[in-house]
């Protein structure tokens, strides 16, 4: 169900832009227009759902399943990162900005200074459309790892 002022049910209809690294049947994987690093990306169940307690859990797995492979993704090279957090706010008091649940997926390096409460003050995205084009082609290289050597 869509919710015609929900900014991400837009972006997941296809009726506003964004920066689309992945998608399902039932997810859209698309980068922060305000990244906290290069290549934060937040993931989103198709269907409109305000926060967690609402989420079926069938489409829970669905959407953490896409989590977890942009999460090794960001591994590769073309990324570069060492690590990921990965991070639910989940309603107003948990500092949720969009009334749609979302997973962001933020790659992490060793040694950097990036810090996430810092970070989500001061965020500014640069180079969108390069760095969503090299991380869909390390997504489609790592889901084709995945599918050939399933766990």
């Amino acid at each position: 169900m869509e919710h015609e002022d929900c900014a991400f049910c837009q972006i997941a209809a296809g009726a506003a832009p964004a920066h689309r690294v992945y998608e399902t049947d039932s997810t859209v994987a698309f980068l922060d227009i305000r990244p906290v690093k290069r290549g934060h990306t937040l993931v989103i169940p198709r269907t409109h759902v305000a926060e967690l307690p609402g989420l079926e859990p069938e489409l829970g797995m669905e959407t953490f399943r896409v989590v977890h492979l942009i999460a090794c993704a960001m591994r590769d090279a073309r990324i570069g990162a060492d690590g990921a957090n990965i991070v639910v706010n989940d309603g107003r008091a948990a500092f949720q900005t969009v009334a749609h649940t979302h997973f962001h997926v933020v790659p992490r390096s060793r040694g950097d200074k990036t810090q996430l409460a810092a970070g989500l003050i001061t965020r500014r995205g640069t180079r969108l459309p390069d760095i969503a084009a090299a991380l869909r082609s390390a997504i489609h290289d790592t889901a084709q790892r995945q599918d050939e050597y399933p766990a």
